[in-house]
């Protein structure tokens, strides 16, 4: 069950937009098995009537059609430690003397409920000029397009699985969103708490961030060009900062870029340790995907969406649509040189 609060009402909303979202976490190059068996589909229990949002919360139901084939296998006790994997941690923490415990809650099954949730920001967001894609930069060693679905071939052939970097980028954000007051509220430093909450993920970066170590402060900034245009202030020449400032949204795309590392399952097991003897074993094998990278942008845009949508209605407030608008047009008509308003 997943369950969306804080939308206004009169937002329209279908199943159809979110199963298109789920259908694309569903794809990409190097899935397994599983996706052939089940679509993800949520269905609306509460929170929209005759298409329209109410301001309630709304509930989704997701089913995972995939637990009847697995019914038998699951009661099976799982005692080979996976390293890399919630397994061991996760049976030390709450004392199991069953890994699959561990292994079936940190499983990124989980993260179809996120999409779901972020498609129902995304709706919200694109009321308001705001849109978000993602693509993969790299997968394993190989940067370039085309090779590198050779590069999961490779890893599929060797009983191995291979990682990535993932770019998300929403556009149409406007300026100020976020805070440069309060710690918490900091928006870059919520997207990469989001970001890395996601099942693999290792490392965050906003814009250019990895990239700033041996650059000085004068090859980095975004220099601010002479407002011209007074529908459209505060241009830069570059993004490099990936559109915040001080904690806060500066008016340019938002980039944020995270990696992927490669998936703990592996077909050809790594050596480990048995959780009841402390003695050497092959690590558990259950079916999974070779890479997670293609599928981890649509999940990373949930993250990002669900992030803006909640600093969007911080900011901008209103319990439907159509104030939420004029609060947000409101703002949009005062974002320009202050002289234009004193």
């Amino acid at each position: 069950m997943v369950i969306v609060e804080g939308v206004p009402a009169y937002l329209y909303l279908d199943e159809e937009y979110i199963a298109h979202h789920l259908g694309r976490r569903q794809r990409g190059y190097g899935r397994g098995g599983r996706q052939q068996i089940e679509r993800d589909h949520a269905h609306i229990q509460t929170g929209v009537r005759h298409g329209y949002t109410l301001g309630s919360p709304i509930g989704m139901l997701i089913e995972n059609r995939d637990w009847v084939n697995w019914q038998e296998g699951r009661n099976q006790r799982v005692t080979r430690i996976r390293p890399g994997h919630a397994d061991l941690p996760g049976a030390m923490k709450y004392g199991f003397h069953d890994v699959r415990n561990s292994l079936e809650r940190a499983s990124a099954r989980e993260t179809a409920a996120r999409v779901a949730a972020g498609a129902v920001a995304m709706k919200l967001l694109e009321e308001f000029g705001i849109k978000l894609h993602s693509h993969v930069l790299s997968i394993g060693r190989v940067k370039a397009n085309p090779p590198m679905m050779a590069e999961v071939d490779a890893a599929r052939e060797a009983g191995d699985t291979v990682g990535g970097v993932v770019e998300v980028i929403a556009e149409g954000v406007p300026i100020g969103l976020g805070s440069h007051v309060h710690w918490d509220r900091k928006i870059d430093a919520k997207i990469s708490q989001a970001l890395m909450s996601i099942n693999a993920v290792k490392a965050v970066s906003i814009g250019e961030g990895w990239d700033l170590l041996d650059r000085w402060g004068s090859e980095f900034q975004d220099v601010i060009e002479p407002v011209t245009d007074p529908d459209r202030p505060w241009q830069r020449k570059t993004n490099r900062a990936g559109g915040t400032e001080g904690g806060m949204t500066s008016g340019t795309p938002l980039v944020a870029r995270f990696v992927i590392k490669p998936i703990a399952t592996l077909h050809n097991p790594l050596p480990s340790v048995d959780l009841d003897t402390g003695e050497p074993v092959q690590a558990h094998f259950e079916r999974s995907d070779v890479c997670q990278a293609p599928p981890a942008g649509v999940i990373g845009e949930a993250m990002m969406a669900l992030v803006l949508a909640d600093a969007f209605m911080e900011k901008f407030g209103g319990d439907s649509i159509p104030e939420t608008k004029r609060n947000f047009e409101g703002y949009q008509a005062t974002v320009g040189p202050r002289l234009r308003y004193s």
